[in-house]
């Protein structure tokens, strides 16, 4: 590449001229290419072990004058061939313009000049394929962008594929220099992140290391500091540990390998790859030397961090931040933090963790002014909302740009939003998430209801539900006497006194400052009556709700009377959600439930709907209408307690992981027990799943759901230890997990709530009270209060820090228990031990996955759904299979392995849908690895009749297709029985579905089941007959399979063998079938003759007898085939009756055909003939028709009378020993499989060996 002209003091050092004329010298490095000795291995080593800067390209062009020391570099090459092109460039473009200069300062000028340009347009060219944002990995055909990929990096992506071995889809993020510790010798290299991949590479005293790792493997990801490893950062698989330390910012990359391993997590979780993200912010002046795909891995870091912090909605994209201070007026303090402004808010929060926290939608925006600035309050703006509330932040750095951005956002919203912006208003609804349904996405063409937020929600109640206004409480609260009301009103009143106050100095609604005052209202217990309006501000729930009218209703009116799986367990669980409270022994609360629980799971069929997240909703809707309990539970679900309601419910494992290791931390002494009984593992699935509330009385677990919604997660794991560490004498005398349960279960029974105003609920808890004396009461304050006397050094950040490092645990154990189902799933007949069954799921695992990574657009191909059964959420389609076939099959057939694979792949694919799971895989490949030699043979049978042999390779396979067409028929009768069985009901089940019919009949299921069982009992007289043009399809397969065998010659020869003789035993069968015909014709005319275009088809047909016995006939001068003439005699003989003579007169006719064919023929024997000749062999095919009247490509017609039988192929292939040692042979597939996966890249593989020739 042409370069900006450098000065070079020293040309000579550690280089070797390899040209030079007046002008130029092109240089070699030392090291590099032929030779080199001692001086090449610690050249090339310095190039490794140093910097970038001093790992330079191994060709390079310096400019010289004959009176100058000093040279100039304008150009330098990786390889020989591209600085060969950049000399001539010079010596036909330069020299002669050269040598007409007198001074050698113009000669300088005028070189550097010209490289500059040069320079110039090759960068410019250069930077045209550069693409820019994650989103590039989704659509390719984005503009490219200008600066992010400059040369240097784009080198490095460049040496990274060629290294590695690389396809184009994979992008490198960044690259760093480091050590790798290989052993105890520490490896210095370079260590490429990549989108998919870790990658690392070294060149050493002439040893060379390359190590590449998926990050869909990687099991753990830790950054520490030993005295072996001075802070380095350790990589674990399930094979290794890997350490690489030595760099210069640790920190930076550690924070990018994390994100790389956590989006690889996310995607075997939910497939969602980049998806999330789409439009990151851009830097204004982006660094040269960071990639357009890092820098947006950091954007959207930052965009998680901020929507997390503000608990803002998942949409919203953070466009920056910048130092301010924000003035306090119920302190009168300037308080130092950062201002945060995106598209829809602007948000503030102070470098202390409690001082203040500020969040002001733009939609309640009114004016936004530049205050007078002086030196008290330096560049001062003001904003101001429309509850009369004002702000006033100070020490802006950029002030003008910044009210300019405020402007610009607040003219989008205004735009987006017109007219009043109250909750009621009319407006189009957006689309709140990128994974809402389809359905609701079509929401923002329809108008918001015009009734109440559920009107039309069940057209089979006859009144509208009134939890549409206020919160089933209020409507099923119990007459409480009035003399137990005394000391409890009191205390109710006084709280929401203290509230009163709280919102008349800190403001109320979305714009209150929220300190640390207002956490400790919080723990003190929010009022029954502030409850609802709280959570909604705590949770960001009242943001979306306000930001999208209407949107629920149009929800419950889509998904009323819809039926699916979920609404099925919704339906089983209404019952059991607070049987004990009154408002869900009434259809009011049950109605309300149902409709908020079929609205969210139509919304995000992901999550669908979980147990527990009837119990949690049901809560909800005690203490708020059904909209802000729906908008609430979206809050939970999606943001507050990610990936907890899933199938797999992967969000509680990860915290109950978390809660193990702060358990080993802050009790060590409980910690081994609680292990060795298994007991947190029970218990804390059903504490974070449901917030306590399925374990402690209502009126105390409620407490519990207050501080979450205003702490987050961090609450609950606190209060957890704060119940362990209560405990924790009689957990350490514990025998049995039994035991254990029930001292915790007794405990959490007896957590009161002696505050609260509402009349005891019963607490149908599964563990009694014993006979022994009842433990003592404890006030859930009193518990909440030790919790953050004790455990309150948790903090978010180290929270989000150890989910990511349990989610990776989690999520590979997971996928472990995924991989021993599957393999358990695989029927114990199939020939394959469980280690081979686990090897060959990983290598399918990563071709689905390879197909995902580097932006497959087969149509087959689709992305994994985690809710279908583990065997079938991995698949594979035919172009996929074709690789993994080529790769893993014992039946190498060279040029015709494409074709075997795509009939292979027809014949697994059963329900013909284009896409096989790994169990019809397996099926696959161990019909071609086990069994005997049947057993092998019906397989390579089955590849060459319908469906595995397509119409367009065999189109006259009549007899065969209807074999398969009846032996479907089974399958199309139950069908049809059924769908004339149930064809109302499924006329019925359609509109049902509209209205809400009962789930479908599955006996329908049980019965294909049953029915695919049967098929599978088949035998060898179950086998349809093959007909000429598949047989010679078989013997194209045959002789390709054998092109690579040692007893190449031997097989030829014993395959032609049984190829004639099988061809002469078809036309005897064809014979005897015909005979009966001939005699109806000729001497019983009295008898049902057949059709009528029966007659001129045999002249046509009976051209095949000399056809096919005459190169036997032949083949009889050929030693190989020596028994071949007397068999011949035979056929012809044996044909016997009226229709003798004329064959014969045919033959004659026929001779030079025949000849020509022959000679093929014998070729084939000598096993040089290819898969192309035997294609059109007019001999062995007799032509390939379209249809039996249809001409053929060589002006004959298939015999379509000709067939042969299995039981006829084995007995004939039993003849020959060498043919049947060739099939009996075991072959072992553990050796293709660890090829295969050296070249999917699925497990972590390093290479150290002598580096012989180039260094990199």
């Amino acid at each position: 590449m042409w370069l900006g002209p450098e000065e070079v003091l020293v040309a000579n050092a550690l280089w070797v001229t390899e040209r030079a004329n007046p002008f130029f010298v092109l240089q070699r490095r030392r090291g590099h290419g032929r030779g080199g000795g001692l001086t090449g291995l610690l050249v090339g080593t310095l190039d490794v072990v140093l910097d970038s800067s001093a790992r330079v390209a191994p060709y390079r062009i310096l400019h010289q004058t004959q009176d100058s020391q000093v040279y100039w570099t304008v150009a330098c090459g990786s390889s020989r061939k591209e600085i060969t092109e950049h000399w001539e460039w010079l010596e036909n473009n330069l020299l002669q313009t050269l040598s007409i200069f007198d001074s050698e300062e113009d000669i300088t000028t005028f070189v550097k000049g010209k490289i500059h340009n040069k320079s110039d347009e090759m960068r410019a060219e250069h930077l045209l394929g550069t693409f820019s944002g994650i989103i590039a990995e989704e659509n390719k055909n984005l503009q490219p962008q200008g600066d992010e990929d400059p040369g240097k990096f784009k080198e490095a992506e460049l040496k990274m594929r060629k290294q590695f071995g690389m396809p184009e889809g994979e992008k490198l993020v960044n690259y760093y220099s480091c050590s790798y510790w290989k052993g105890r010798v520490p490896r210095q290299g370079w260590l490429y992140l990549t989108v998919n991949h870790l990658c690392f590479y070294s060149f050493l005293l002439g040893k060379e290391v390359s190590l590449v790792v998926q990050w869909v493997d990687v099991t753990g990801l830790e950054k520490n500091a030993t005295l072996l490893f001075p802070e380095s950062i350790r990589v674990d698989t399930r094979d290794q540990e890997l350490f690489f330390s030595m760099f210069l910012n640790i920190g930076e990359t550690f924070k990018l390998m994390e994100q790389l391993a956590n989006l690889a997590m996310r995607q075997l979780l939910d497939n969602e790859g980049f998806l999330e993200d789409k439009a990151p912010p851009r830097p204004a002046q982006p660094h040269r030397n960071i990639s357009a795909l890092k820098r947006d891995l950091d954007a959207r870091a930052k965009n998680e961090y901020y929507r997390a912090m503000f608990r803002l909605p998942r949409d919203e994209r953070l466009d920056g931040h910048t130092s301010c201070t924000l003035w306090t007026p119920f302190n009168k303090l300037h308080i130092p933090g950062q201002m945060f402004i995106s598209s829809n808010y602007i948000c503030f929060a102070s470098k202390e963790e409690d001082g203040c926290h500020l969040i002001i939608p733009l939609r309640e925006v009114t004016i936004v002014e530049k205050a007078d600035s002086s030196s008290v309050l330096p560049s001062p703006l003001s904003i101001s909302t429309k509850n009369k509330m004002t702000f006033l932040f100070a020490n802006l750095k950029d002030r003008d740009f910044l009210v300019e951005k405020i402007a610009d956002f607040l003219l989008k919203t205004s735009s987006k939003q017109p007219g009043d912006n109250s909750a009621g208003r009319k407006a189009s609804i957006m689309d709140p998430a990128p994974e809402s349904p389809p359905a609701p996405q079509e929401a923002p063409e329809q108008p918001a209801s015009t009734g109440s937020p559920c009107g039309g929600c069940q057209s089979s109640l006859a009144q509208e539900a009134p939890t549409a206004s206020q919160g089933l409480l209020k409507l099923f609260r119990r007459n409480t006497p009035v003399e137990d009301l005394g000391a409890k009103g009191a205390k109710e009143k006084m709280k929401e006194e203290l509230w009163n106050i709280h919102f008349s100095e800190y403001g109320r609604g979305v714009c209150m400052y929220r300190t640390a005052k207002t956490r400790d209202l919080v723990l003190k217990g929010i009022p029954e009556g502030l409850r609802g309006e709280l959570w909604l501000l705590f949770s960001g729930a009242w943001n979306e709700m306000v930001t999208h009218p209407g949107y629920y209703s149009e929800l419950v009116e889509k998904s009323t009377g819809r039926y699916s799986l979920a609404t099925e367990e919704i339906e089983r669980d209404l019952h059991r959600s607070m049987p004990e409270h009154p408002a869900f022994q009434n259809e009011l609360g049950i109605a309300a439930l149902r409709r908020v629980l079929t609205a969210y799971a139509f919304r995000n069929p992901t999550i669908g709907y979980c147990q527990a997240m009837n119990i949690v909703t049901s809560v909800l809707l005690l203490y708020g209408s059904e909209e802000e309990a729906f908008w609430l539970l979206v809050a939970l679900c999606e943001r507050m307690l990610p990936d907890y309601y899933n199938t797999r419910v992967v969000g509680a494992l990860v915290d109950q992981g978390i809660f193990e290791e702060l358990t080993r931390d802050f009790l060590p002494q409980l910690s081994e027990k609680m292990q060795d009984l298994g007991v947190i593992a029970s218990i804390s699935l059903s504490w974070f799943l449901t917030l306590f509330l399925s374990v402690m009385p209502f009126e105390s677990a409620v407490v519990i759901v207050d501080c979450f919604f205003y702490e987050g997660i961090k609450v609950v794991l606190q209060l957890a230890l704060a119940i362990l560490d209560a405990n924790v004498k009689k957990l350490l005398d514990c025998s049995d997990e039994g035991e254990a349960m029930t001292i915790l279960g007794r405990y959490l029974d007896n957590v009161v709530n002696k505050q609260s105003v509402s009349p005891p609920i019963p607490h149908l808890h599964a563990l009694l009270t014993s006979g022994d004396d009842p433990p003592e009461e404890v006030d859930i304050f009193d518990l909440l209060k030790v919790s953050y006397e004790k455990f309150s050094s948790l903090r978010a950040d180290d929270i989000e820090q150890m989910r990511f490092k349990q989610r990776l645990k989690v999520i590979q154990s997971l996928e472990d228990t995924a991989k021993r189902s599957v393999v358990r799933a695989i029927p114990g007949d199939i020939g394959f031990s469980v280690e081979e069954l686990e090897d060959l799921y990983m290598v399918f695992k990563a071709k689905h996955l390879a197909s995902q990574y580097w932006g497959s657009s087969r149509p087959a191909a689709v992305r994994r759904d985690p809710s279908l059964p583990y065997l079938e959420q991995y698949r594979i389609d035919a172009s996929q299979f074709q690789e993994l076939f080529a790769s893993l099959t014992p039946w190498a057939c060279g040029a015709h392995t494409p074709v075997l694979a795509g009939r292979m792949f027809r014949l697994l694919d059963r329900n013909k849908d284009s896409l096989i799971n790994f169990k019809e895989f397996v099926t696959g490949m161990s019909g071609m690895y086990h069994g005997d030699l049947t057993e092998k043979l019906k397989v390579l049978y089955k590849l060459h009749l319908p469906p595995a042999l397509s119409p367009e390779e065999a189109e006259s396979a009549l007899e065969a297709a209807h074999y398969f067409t009846e032996d479907s028929s089974s399958e199309e009768a139950l069908r049809q029985e059924e769908g004339e069985g149930a064809g109302s009901e499924d006329v019925q089940g359609k509109g049902g579905e509209e209205k809400g019919t009962s789930p479908p009949d599955y006996r329908h299921y049980l019965q294909m089941w049953a029915k695919e069982k049967e098929v599978q009992k088949e035998t060898i007289k179950d086998f349809p007959k093959m007909n000429q043009e598949q047989f010679i399809e078989l013997c194209k397969t045959l002789y390709n399979m054998f092109s690579e065998d040692s007893r190449e010659q031997a097989l030829y020869h014993a395959i032609a063998t049984v190829a004639s003789l099988l061809l002469r035993i078809g036309e005897v069968g064809k014979r005897f079938s015909a005979q009966p015909g001939r005699k109806a014709r000729d001497g019983a005319p009295g008898e049902d003759q057949p059709p009528a275009p029966d007659p001129p088809q045999d002249p046509a047909q009976e051209l095949q007898p000399p056809a096919v016995g005459d190169p036997q006939a032949r083949a009889g001068g050929d030693t190989q085939l020596g028994k071949a003439p007397q068999e011949s005699q035979v056929v012809g003989d044996g044909g016997g009756g009226e229709g003798l003579s004329s064959p014969s007169q045919r033959l004659s006719d026929d001779e030079t055909k025949d000849d020509m064919s022959m000679s093929s023929y014998s070729v084939v024997s000598t096993g040089s003939l290819q898969c192309e000749d035997l294609a059109d062999d007019t001999v062995l095919v007799g032509g390939e028709a379209r249809s039996p009247l249809a001409p053929s490509r060589n002006g004959g017609s298939v015999d379509t009378d000709w067939s042969i039988s299995f039981e006829q192929i084995l007995a004939s292939i039993l003849t020959e020993s060498v043919l049947v040692n060739f099939f009996e042979k075991r072959m072992d597939i553990g050796l293709k499989i660890k090829d295969q996966r050296k070249v999917e890249r699925q497990f972590s593989s390093s290479s150290d060996h002598e580096h012989s020739g180039v260094s990199s």
